[in-house]
């Protein structure tokens, strides 16, 4: 029933919306585990660059201060990107939740791009030629500022807030069990451990071509809710079901590598806090006990220079 959608989105809402509970919200850097074997040696690992051209949600001291603090201890050198002219050949660049100024603090429709078209035929060049992008577009309105981007790699986002068809109350889990975590490199132990399940935070979803490598896959009966405003739903707010569509997939592009995901928090950690209490959103969730590793696997795949066999 209609009712009953809204009314679980809405405790969702509570719970992770960046929009309304931004004074509540908090990074958490407690909970960040030390790393015993680490993929590299410290400050010997590759070069991870996390984007801050384009009023970005997550930058690197910031709201993925948990990602980057994560990465730094598996060796990864993690740095801001305040210019394209940083960037080498093989070097992996972040860009989490870019924004166009327009929509800052403006989250309703229409939403603007963030990235202009001399953006994005840097980033697909730089990319064909070697680079490694990880591209994470969440929930409305950010699907919808990178859209234009991930249209350049053949990716296409539904702005929109993307959730499972699951118990009312119950986390957006990615599992084999469940047929939404499809077994591929970066899950079956070829680059670190074998993962079983990945849960993610209420984000968005796209359709994907047909040369990438899908890993979050939705199933008929999960939907894409577009509303007008962000997280404003009504009963006649527009539903799109999900089957075939993706929140996490990984490519080849050219010289280069591409990962596309529709979540944030799964790789990143943080508190909110609410009347009801304190919860953990991120990978220092209990409900998330396997988005460290896989977090670390999809990292070493993408730096990776050659491929595993």
């Amino acid at each position: 029933m209609v009712f009953i959608r809204i009314k679980c989105m809405l405790c969702l809402c509570i719970l992770c919306s960046s929009y309304l509970a931004v004074a509540q919200q908090e990074v958490d850097t407690t909970l960040v585990p030390q790393i015993t074997t680490p993929f590299f040696k410290k400050d010997e690992g590759p070069t991870v660059f996390i984007d801050e051209l384009h009023n970005n949600f997550h930058t690197k001291e910031d709201r993925f201060k948990p990602f980057s603090t994560l990465l730094e201890r598996d060796g990864y050198q993690v740095k801001s990107l305040t210019t394209y002219k940083l960037l080498h050949k093989t070097d992996v660049l972040v860009i989490s939740n870019a924004i166009n100024s327009q929509n800052l603090r403006n989250w309703q429709q229409p939403i603007y791009d963030a990235f202009s078209s001399e953006d994005i035929q840097t980033l697909k060049t730089w990319v064909e030629q070697g680079g490694r992008l990880l591209i994470i577009a969440d929930h409305m309105p950010f699907s919808g500022a990178t859209n234009t981007l991930a249209n350049a790699f053949g990716f296409d986002f539904c702005d929109g807030f993307a959730q499972l068809s699951k118990p009312e109350g119950a986390s957006d889990i990615f599992s084999e069990e469940n047929n939404r975590l499809l077994v591929s490199k970066i899950t079956d132990g070829t680059y670190g451990k074998s993962i079983h399940s990945v849960t993610t935070f209420m984000g968005s979803s796209f359709q994907k071509p047909e040369k990438a490598i899908g890993i979050l896959k939705f199933k008929k009966g999960d939907v894409c809710e577009q509303p007008e405003i962000a997280w404003q739903f009504e009963d006649d707010t527009p539903s799109k079901d999900l089957e075939d569509s993706y929140q996490g997939a990984i490519m080849n592009f050219g010289k280069g590598k591409l990962a596309v995901f529709g979540e944030a928090a799964q790789f990143t950690a943080q508190t909110i806090t609410n009347e009801d209490g304190v919860f953990h959103v991120g990978f220092n969730s209990e409900t998330a006990p396997n988005n460290i590793d896989f977090l670390r696997n999809l990292m070493l795949w993408l730096s990776a220079s050659e491929s595993k066999k």
